[in-house]
């Protein structure tokens, strides 16, 4: 169950405003309020259904005015060689193309004096938190996620983690709790202040919030930035997951 929610994190975080989840035998897409915030995740397929299913998706989201989409292809996905078919059908390889699942079930090395984190508390301190993960990410839909702030701040199930450095948000993390630990999403340090242990600081506010819960288990996946940070502080892989991206436009051709 830990490798599919770590392989799979959209599939099982409760939902927010604006968000959707459609789910069937063969996947599961995820939408969020933004146009570009669409995953398809949980593939279980045979051969002889990828195109089928590529379509499907597709129109799906045509219909809702979008006009790509993220694949996540984990290491559960059928078929086996299912990220060699997409890529043969047009499917690319993400800016950050893999992952790997991880889980951490016991607490992480605390974080450095200097540094303060904790669950934000203001709407300026989620915007600010935010701010940080668009820069540190290079983001490119941020005026899409500046509009949809208010909306996600009232009403999100989601949480979010800050740390201060001399007063400044450097760091932050989204986070949504399930019964079986807290997912984590976007954990992001700004260019300049890596190397002073802001990111542990945010996954020790993070494991603190997991054990006040009652479920003390971290769920994440590690890309190139956050995976050797994430195993040394003791996440163990349960899995690993391709990032494609399929951008197919809103008309058929």
């Amino acid at each position: 169950m830990l490798r599919e929610i770590a392989e799979y994190p959209n599939s099982f975080g409760p939902l927010g405003p604006g968000d959707e989840r459609i789910e069937t035998e063969r996947y599961t897409l995820c939408m969020g309020p933004g146009k570009t915030w669409n995953t398809v995740q949980r593939q279980r397929l045979h051969s002889d259904e990828i195109d089928e299913v590529l379509a499907e998706v597709r129109s799906l989201l045509r219909e809702r005015g979008r006009d790509s989409t993220q694949w996540e292809v984990g290491s559960s996905a059928t078929p086996p060689d299912l990220v060699e078919r997409l890529l043969e059908r047009g499917l690319v390889h993400d800016k950050d193309p893999y992952a790997v699942a991880v889980v951490l079930t016991k607490p992480p090395p605390p974080p450095p004096p200097e540094l303060e984190a904790r669950r934000v508390e203001t709407f300026d301190e989620f915007a600010a938190a935010n701010a940080v993960q668009w820069e540190a990410f290079e983001s490119t839909d941020v005026e899409e996620g500046r509009a949809l702030l208010a909306d996600r701040w009232r009403d999100a199930p989601s949480i979010m983690h800050a740390v201060w450095l001399d007063g400044e948000i450097v760091s932050a993390g989204t986070s949504a709790p399930t019964p079986h630990g807290l997912l984590l999403y976007g954990g992001a340090t700004l260019p300049r202040a890596r190397g002073r242990g802001a990111y542990r600081a945010l996954l020790h506010a993070r494991w603190e919030e997991a054990m006040r819960r009652g479920t003390p288990t971290l769920i994440t996946q590690g890309g190139a930035m956050s995976r050797p940070i994430l195993e040394r502080v003791g996440f163990e892989r349960v899995g690993e997951v391709h990032m494609l991206l399929d951008k197919f436009g809103r008309d058929e051709t």
